[in-house]
This record gives structure tokens, sequence and C-alpha cells, in this order.
């Protein structure tokens, strides 16, 4: 019940960012970059949201692995390549608005940088094929765990040796490596800002603050994107641990911490975009508004004052 709930909030937050690009690009007749990988972000966790909740229920209804074996792990493999274009992506995301925000031109590779933001499209579909790709070895190592006399349709991996070498390196390029690629964006962004924000402050003399406007809440979204993950990079770990060595089934564990993962993210990032924040918290105030007993609930909208 508690996936469900999530699963339908994710759903919903997702839909909602597809359908803001949607309108910004009939507005302006293409797409920025940015929203194009928001907005492969936000299908892939749809489709992954989606076949998480039915790989739970299927685990729930096949006690006794009734549905094809074959069938079972197609969609755990479709889960775990969604999975790791999901981090990847985000990692993509990450690493596209350190690279705007922060100017790095005495370093060798910023030419690198530059070819790789200019065709984000392509950059997304190497993403989607490579985690793909890396998913189909786990077709030789799969296997069923009756060894504890109860059937788990769920463990995919044996604990013989191909199967541990396969969880190595799973774990290293769908966790470990895109998880270094958001720490650097996020270290190099809050090095950078600190040095943009003691510049301001020594030019203005102190009077008054800096304010950053749009770019702040970017880096708030970027900051809050790497700290979620730590924590589903954390609880990932150690659920794989335990279902890797110690054969538990934790299936619905793994996924109620993927759906709230991809729940609290796509919260995150209709923060990030100060319109589509703006235009939820009116949806919200508006839906509030129509029942007396919740009215208090509402949240206040700020107002632009006309200029003079």
């Amino acid at each position: 019940m508690v996936v469900g709930f999530v699963a339908i909030l994710t759903i919903f937050c997702n839909l909602y960012i597809l359908l803001m690009n949607l309108g910004s690009y009939h507005k302006n007749h293409h797409f920025q970059p940015s929203e194009i990988i928001i907005t492969v972000l936000s299908v892939t966790n749809i489709v992954y949201q989606i076949l998480t909740y039915l790989w739970m229920t299927m685990d729930l209804l096949s006690v006794t692995c009734l549905i094809d074996c074959l069938f079972n792990t197609l969609i755990m493999l479709l889960i775990n390549s969604l999975r790791c274009t999901l981090v990847w992506t985000t990692a993509f995301l990450s690493f596209f608005y350190s690279t705007k925000l922060v100017i790095e031109p005495i370093h060798c590779y910023t030419k690198i940088q530059e070819g790789i933001l200019k065709h984000a499209p392509t950059v997304l579909l190497v993403i989607v094929f490579f985690s793909f790709a890396s998913c189909f070895p786990a077709i030789l190592v799969l296997s069923r765990n009756n060894q504890t006399g109860s059937y788990d349709c769920s463990t995919m991996i044996s604990n013989e040796t191909p199967g541990l070498i396969y969880v190595g390196f799973y774990t290293a390029i769908s966790d470990i490596i895109p998880g270094l690629i958001m720490m650097k964006s996020s270290i190099s962004i809050t090095v950078h800002l600190a040095i943009h924000l003691h510049h301001m402050k020594a030019n203005t003399n102190g009077f008054r603050g800096p304010k950053l406007g749009s770019e702040m809440r970017v880096i708030r979204m970027i900051m809050a994107l790497v700290v979620v993950y730590l924590f589903f990079l954390i609880a990932d770990l150690v659920v794989l641990y335990r279902s890797t060595i110690n054969r538990d089934n934790l299936s619905y564990t793994t996924g109620l911490v993927s759906s709230i993962y991809t729940s609290t993210s796509s919260f995150i990032l209709i923060y990030g975009k100060k319109a589509h924040w703006k235009e939820l918290i009116h949806i919200y105030n508006q839906f509030v508004g129509e029942y007396h007993c919740i009215r208090c609930m509402r949240c206040p909208e700020k107002k632009v004052s006309p200029p003079h």
C-alpha cells in the first residue's frame, strides 16, 4: 500500500513535468538541453515505477513461481536497466548544471565538456544503450534461489563466483561511478559558489547580501538531488549485501526504497524550475480552496509587483 501511494505520487509529479516541458516546447518551438535531460528522466521515472510495482505484484501473487521464469527475468532486467538509466541521467543532469554554472577555462577537458553538452540527445541515447547492454550479461548468471526450501522468484543472482563478479560490476557502473560524478559536480558547484559569493560581497562592501535568483534555486536542486541519492545509495548497498550474501528476500524493501527515491527526486526537479513550482503551488491552492475544511492548508504564493 505504501509503495502504491508513492508510485501514484511519482507518476503525478513526472507527468506534470512532462506536460510543463511540452507546453514550453509549443511556446518556444524547441527544447533546451536541460529540458531534454529532465524529460528523459521523467519518462524513465514513470516506466521504472510502473515496472517496479508490477514486479512486486507478480512476486506477491506468484508465491510458488507460477509465472514463467523467463518473463520474470525479463521484467527484472528491464527494471535494472531503467534503474541504471535513471541514475546515469541524474548524474548527467548534475554534470550539465555544474558545467553551466562553473566556468573553468583553464582545465584541459573544457572542450570535451562543451562537446558533451552540445550533443545532449546523443549522450542520453548512449546512456540508455549502455544501461541495457550492461544488464544483458545477467542472463548468464541468473538462478532461482531454491536452496532455502522456499521459492524466491525475486532473487536473480547466484552466490557462485560469476554471480558475485557481476554484482560487483553492476554496483560499480550503476551506483558508485554515477555517485562519484554527482559528488564531483556538487563539490565543484559548492566551491565556486563560495568564491562567487565572496567576490560579490566584497564588491558591495558588505552593505547588502548578494542575490543569485534562479541560479541559487538550481544549485539547491542539484545539492538536494545529490543528498537524496546518497541516502538511496546507502540503503541500496545494504539491501544488495543482504540479498546477495545472506540470501534474504528484500524485494519489497527494494521496491519501497526505489519508489521513495524516484518520488523525492521528481519533486526536487519540479522545485528546480521556478515556473513549474509556481504553477504547481497555484494548482494546489486552487484544489485546496474548493474545500472549506482544508483551506487552512493553502500555501502562500509570491506575487510579482508591477514595475514602477
